[in-house]
Order: structure tokens, then sequence, then C-alpha cells
């Protein structure tokens, strides 16, 4: 069992978390979500130690985990972020087995491991195990992580927004995987994400979180049943049963992107483009304020005389607010042939993008339902 007991934490002068208590029982599937700077990453990262609470206790199985050395408390404790992590020289086979071979198990062990967690995923051990990450997709990439934080039988797995990077399709099907998993193995896993869709898919039990507070800890049938307050209700969105709940734009946004300084070099943001697949970057300021974009084409066609972007920004992509109406925001990707729409945070800060595939998605979603 997990235990936050009176848990706070500052960042400088700011309150990050305050006076946290909760418990999560053995072999539960825990979701933290909320607003962004809520406080959910900072409370996952306390329970390995990752950021130390300033006050307060965080127990493990009854025991003190400020008197438990690190790295033994991090070898019980499985770990899986957004990036992966992979070791790029290793093979899955090494990825998979990095733990146990610190904790010494013999290569036979070893090797019945890794042939175990890849049944599991039904990645055939003969096609697999001697690649290297550079030769799978980022799907096969993030399931070589997810299995390396299961390979030590560790009893608490800790999950940071593990599938925000990939696309819907391949998110959806590791979300039935790792809920397959938890059941198989019974483990405990604490998850991260800002997509209920995704929490209420996969939780137990959903701990929802504002201004480093929880507000709601509950079931997901019984939160989208009496939801503790309207941002909950925002959340929960097109999830529930009700014809009154207007969907936002933030309903739908992407949150997984890219932005780039305005005094950033045309190489380097070249460069940034081909390796993580994108034609576009969002530009911001010195302040992080939203001013436009820089393209693949712009630098093409207006770039090789540049030494920095700033010149070659344009601002006409279009831009809604988070709280922006959903259907207007639908209506003129449909209309205007645009792939996407900048949103912004009241402070002209970047929140998000709503795609035509975030737009499909929620149509289907919509239409259909759970038929699909």
């Amino acid at each position: 069992m997990i235990k936050f007991e009176h848990v706070s934490k500052k960042f400088g002068k700011k309150q990050v978390l305050d006076d946290m208590n909760f418990e999560i029982p053995d072999g539960q599937f825990v979701v933290l979500i909320g607003l962004s700077g809520c406080g959910k990453t900072t409370t996952l990262k306390m329970i390995n130690r990752l950021i130390e609470p300033d006050e307060g206790r965080i127990y493990i199985d009854g025991k003190d985990i400020e008197k438990v050395d690190k790295v033994e408390l991090r070898r019980q404790i499985g770990y899986v972020i957004q990036q992966i992590g992979l070791f790029p020289n290793m093979t899955v086979a090494e990825n998979i087995c990095v733990v146990p071979k610190l904790l010494k198990y013999d290569k036979e062990s070893r090797d019945r491991i890794v042939h175990e967690m890849l049944d599991m995923v039904n990645m055939p051990y003969d096609e697999y195990a001697h690649k290297y990450p550079s030769e799978m997709s980022g799907g096969q990439q993030q399931r070589i992580g997810v299995l390396r934080a299961f390979a030590a039988s560790p009893p608490i797995v800790l999950m940071d927004e593990p599938f925000g990077a990939l696309d819907p399709m391949t998110r959806e099907t590791l979300q039935d995987e790792i809920k397959k998993l938890q059941k198989k193995l019974n483990k405990t896993i604490v998850f991260v994400t800002h997509d209920m869709g995704e929490a209420l898919k996969l939780a137990d039990t959903i701990i929802f979180m504002e201004d480093g507070k929880i507000v709601q800890m509950a079931p997901p049938e019984t939160m989208l049943e009496n939801p503790a307050n309207d941002n909950i209700r925002r959340f929960l969105g097109k999830h529930m049963n009700d014809d009154a709940v207007t969907l936002t734009v933030e309903d739908f946004m992407r949150t997984n992107i890219i932005t780039v300084d305005k005094h950033r070099g045309v190489r380097e943001c070249t460069e940034r483009m081909a390796r993580t697949g994108v034609d576009t970057l969002l530009v911001v300021d010195e302040s992080d304020k939203y001013i436009g974009t820089v393209s693949i084409k712009d630098i093409r066609l207006r770039g090789k005389n540049e030494k920095l972007i700033e010149a070659l920004i344009t601002d006409n992509a279009k831009t809604v607010r988070r709280d922006g109406d959903a259907h207007e925001c639908f209506d003129h990707l449909l209309n205007s042939g645009d792939n996407y729409v900048v949103v912004l945070n009241n402070d002209d800060t970047i929140a998000g993008i709503v795609t035509k595939n975030s737009m499909a998605k929620a149509l289907s979603d919509t239409l259909w339902g759970d038929e699909r």
C-alpha cells in the first residue's frame, strides 16, 4: 500500500502540493489527472524519491521511504515516461533486462523474462529480441519501455503520460495491453494523464487534483455520476450523459506539441523538425507567448540567407481559446482546409492544438461511442 500523509511541496514561492493525504491499496490502477500545474507529476515522482517532500511522510507497505536507500527503492519500482528512454546501443532483450541484470538475475532467468514479457504483448522473441530501438516504431519502442518497467516484477509501476506522444490507434492498443498486464500481474500502477478518456478506461480509482490538492478521489463510475466541481465536470465533458454540457476546445486538444523560441537558428529548427517528424513548429517569444509558426516550406522558400527563424515566422494559423466552443473549431477545420488550430491560454501562452485527427476521433466517439 502507498500512503501519503500530510505531504507538501514548494518550488520557490509556488505551492505545488498542499497537505496531500491519500492511500492506494495494493493491486489498484490509480490515475492522477488535472489541469497542467496541478501537481500530478510531482506526486508521482515523490513515490520513487525523484522529488522529495518539504513536509509530511510517504509510506510503502508501512515503511517510510525517506529511510530507504534511493537506489534500492527505485529498483523495486518500475517507471515509464513519455520519452521512453530506451538505451539505443542495447537490443530489446538487453533493454528489458536492465534491472534484472542489476539485481544479478542469472542469464537463464533473464532470457526467460524476455520470452515471457514479449509474449505478453504479442511480439515474437525471434523477431524482436535482438532488434535495436532504432529499428522499431514509436509504439513498439514504448511497449519495450513498459515491459522493462515490469521485468523485475516490481510491486509498483509509475507511468507519467506514457502514451501521450503516440497516434490515437497505437495509444488505444497500448492502453488495452497495459490494463491486461496489470490485471495478469496484479501490480499497483500509478498513472499520470491529462486525458479523461484514458483515465476512465484504465483506472480503478481516479484522483482529480487542483492547485496541489485532491478535489475528488473516486472510481470512474462515481466520478461520472457525481463530479465534485465544474472543473471535473468539464474534464468529463463528452463522457457524461448530460445534454447541458458544452464541449470546449480543451476537451479535444492535443498537448504533446513542439514549440521553439523565435531566436533559434534556422538549421537547428530544421533538424528538430526532421528528428520529431513534423513540418511546422509553433513559435513563442521571451515570455512564452505564441507569436506564429515556422514551417519547413517557409524555410525552404525564404530561409536560405537567414540564420534565425524570427524573419520566417508567419501568423496565418487560426487561434482559439481553450474554453472556446469545440463546434466552432471543428467547423473551421472542416471548411478552411487547415490541418490544425492553435489553442491558447488566456495569457496567450500555448495550451495545445486541435488537429483533423483529434476532431475525427471526437466525432467518432460521439457517433459510435463504445460500439467501436
